[in-house]
């Protein structure tokens, strides 16, 4: 049983002081949890809109997880680079990189899991697993098949000495040629699934440039200085150039298609052992390349040249 307490300091629905007071805990969880008993104030049940007063005591006793069983599974990859070190898998979009609650399995650490061992640094749920990209990107991913090699390429992670470079359709024409945004991010105090740029946020870094321009829209190019999560997707919304059909960051009108049009086209690292600098592309996938043609031919573009 896990079990913890917290005062009521402002006056507001339950699920919500709890979802604010506990990070593990999102506002559908509390919700759920309130409605099944195991959320309390002042030791009685209540309604997760009720408004508890400004001193009383939230109770909160959760049930142990139940441990997900990290299986492997028969599952194609691509794979673009392999060596004793480390594999290079090109993740199509739609697929999640490791097991959490709400997604137990199918995932490409349970195809990494079948195909070899991983390194054991971040433990049972994160094998092998260096860095992550969105379930809706597609594209490059480093992945460690031992503790050497995960601890070389997160040091290099950590010296931003790696290239990570993103291709992405995104709204809005620009006036420059390219930019760099330099904005920290942290959890968005509003909605406790986005991202925001917030004053104490993590330090987050992104360099982009105009690949294309199509009068609503653009291709850009973006080079990760750093890796905070959804830090593309939020960097691009806060200039005013979202991501194409971005679910959380962008506006309901935007191109038709499975999730955001985001592309780890680009990745590039020190081998782990031998030193020596590998550099990988992958293509875009089809979905992305069809979105391009369109936006091409109803610009007066060339519409088959490479993107």
């Amino acid at each position: 049983m896990q079990e913890t307490d917290f005062q009521v300091t402002t006056s507001d629905r339950l699920d919500k002081l709890v979802a604010d007071n506990v990070d593990t805990i999102s506002r559908s969880q509390a919700k759920n949890a309130i409605e099944a008993g195991q959320i309390t104030v002042d030791g009685q049940p209540v309604k997760p809109k009720a408004k508890p007063k400004v001193g009383a005591t939230v109770h909160i006793a959760l049930p142990d997880p139940v441990p997900l069983d990290l299986t492997p599974e028969n599952i194609p990859l691509d794979i673009v680079y392999e060596d004793d070190d480390v594999i290079v898998v090109n993740k199509p979009q739609g697929m999640v990189v490791h097991p959490a609650p709400g997604h137990p399995d199918h995932t490409l650490v349970n195809a990494l899991l079948y195909h070899s061992p991983l390194s054991s640094i971040n433990g049972t749920l994160r094998p092998g697993i260096v860095h992550r990209i969105d379930k809706d990107t597609s594209g490059l991913l480093m992945v460690a098949k031992n503790d050497h090699a995960h601890q070389s390429l997160s040091a290099q992670l950590q010296a931003k000495t790696n290239l990570r470079e993103y291709v992405a359709i995104v709204h809005g024409n620009f006036k420059e040629e390219d930019g760099t945004i330099n904005a920290p991010l942290g959890r968005s105090p509003k909605d406790r699934k986005k991202q925001a740029i917030v004053a104490d946020g993590r330090p987050a870094v992104t360099h982009f440039r105009v690949l294309e321009r199509y009068g609503n829209y653009s291709l850009v190019a973006c080079r990760l200085e750093t890796g905070r999560t959804h830090q593309i997707r939020v960097h691009m919304a806060y200039i005013n150039h979202p991501v194409a059909g971005d679910p959380l960051y962008g506006p309901k009108h935007t191109l038709k298609g499975a999730g955001q049009f985001l592309h780890a086209r680009e990745l590039g690292f020190k081998q782990p052992t031998t030193g020596e600098q590998l550099d990988f592309t992958a293509p875009v996938p089809e979905n992305f390349a069809k979105a391009v043609r369109h936006l091409r031919q109803q610009a007066g573009l060339p519409v088959d040249k490479a993107i």
